[in-house]
């Protein structure tokens, strides 16, 4: 196969108060927190680390005038900035950050030879599919870095929760109608817990966390992906997940898709754990859970090593490849 060109381009920092301010606050914000990496970053990240598993020929971010015919391109960047500047005839095989809803770029298709725009789940390529169409929209999971992201061994687990809140709209009431009463619950129970919060850690606590604790309780709306829960997974810690069922943005009024099936946990089977709808089907079901947790009932890191492990992902982006450039 010829070289693959990957491209993750991002449109550059904006300066808050004076000019170069950006790269300040930026030294500033990682110093103080440590740095941290967003999900579409690890996608691309983990998209290389899975290439080299496979020893594929590749460049990042190569000139576009440079690329010859025939080589395949694909592009995980960010915003409409992804593509500017490309005017080659190679087919581009894209997806994933370039816009929020298709009907913010419409027209990607025509502007650009867009061969294929990529989800990770189903869910999510239902609502590309009737803008883009169905031979255009293909499913691609991220790989999961399963040597990093691994359980430690005869480690005394003395957390029985990790409580995950990521909670995407209405985080005021979702905090007192849905987190509250679960916390509640849990000190009536007698269970131990720890929290954390999406955007407030660094990756490092995470992963020492989930070295600690028995289970992590998921609170999200719904995940194209998500890799903090497959994470936990990987580690082999059992995933107790919100699942209310329906994609809940604002925006989607505005996109004229107001009702639209969706879920917090895209990749996950009975290994992995258990969902609950509500707090009254967490109430009634989390000491059941908890039991099957002790009893050894789950296995979620074989689910994990089964469907998403970097070399798997990294071939399933070949099968695409090599579908467009045959």
């Amino acid at each position: 196969m010829a070289v693959i060109h990957l491209y993750y381009q991002k449109p550059p920092l904006r300066f808050k108060y004076i000019p170069g301010d950006r790269y300040i606050f930026r030294v500033l914000r990682n110093l103080v927190k440590g740095k941290k990496i967003s999900g579409l970053d690890k996608v691309f990240i983990n998209l290389c680390k899975g290439f080299d598993e496979l020893s594929v020929d590749y460049t990042v971010n190569f000139p576009y005038h440079k690329i010859k015919p025939g080589e395949p391109v694909i592009t995980l960047g960010l915003g409409q900035f992804a593509l500017k500047g490309y005017k080659q005839p190679n087919p581009v095989i894209a997806g994933i950050g370039l816009m929020t809803h298709p009907c913010q770029w419409p027209t990607l298709p025509q502007e650009y030879p867009v061969t294929k725009y990529l989800q990770h789940s189903k869910w999510t390529m239902d609502i590309y599919v009737p803008y883009f169409g169905n031979e255009t929209c293909d499913l691609w999971p991220s790989g999961i870095d399963t040597g990093h992201w691994s359980p430690v061994e005869n480690v005394e687990k003395k957390i029985d929760f990790l409580v995950y809140s990521k909670f995407l709209f209405d985080k005021e009431k979702n905090g007192a109608e849905l987190k509250r009463p679960i916390l509640n619950k849990l000190d009536k129970l007698g269970y131990s817990y720890r929290e954390i919060v999406y955007g407030s850690y660094i990756e490092t606590e995470y992963h020492d966390l989930l070295q600690q604790c028995k289970a992590m309780i998921f609170l999200c709306e719904h995940e194209s992906q998500g890799f903090a829960c497959c994470e936990a997974m990987a580690m082999n810690v059992p995933v107790f997940a919100w699942d209310q069922g329906f994609w809940l943005d604002p925006n989607r009024f505005e996109w004229n898709n107001p009702v639209v099936p969706a879920t917090s946990v895209p990749f996950f089977d009975e290994r992995c754990g258990m969902t609950f709808k509500n707090f009254e089907v967490f109430e009634e079901t989390v000491t059941s859970f908890y039991n099957k947790v002790k009893n050894g009932d789950f296995a979620p890191r074989d689910y994990v090593l089964q469907n998403l492990t970097l070399k798997k992902s990294a071939e399933r982006m070949l099968e695409i490849v090599n579908s467009v450039y045959k």
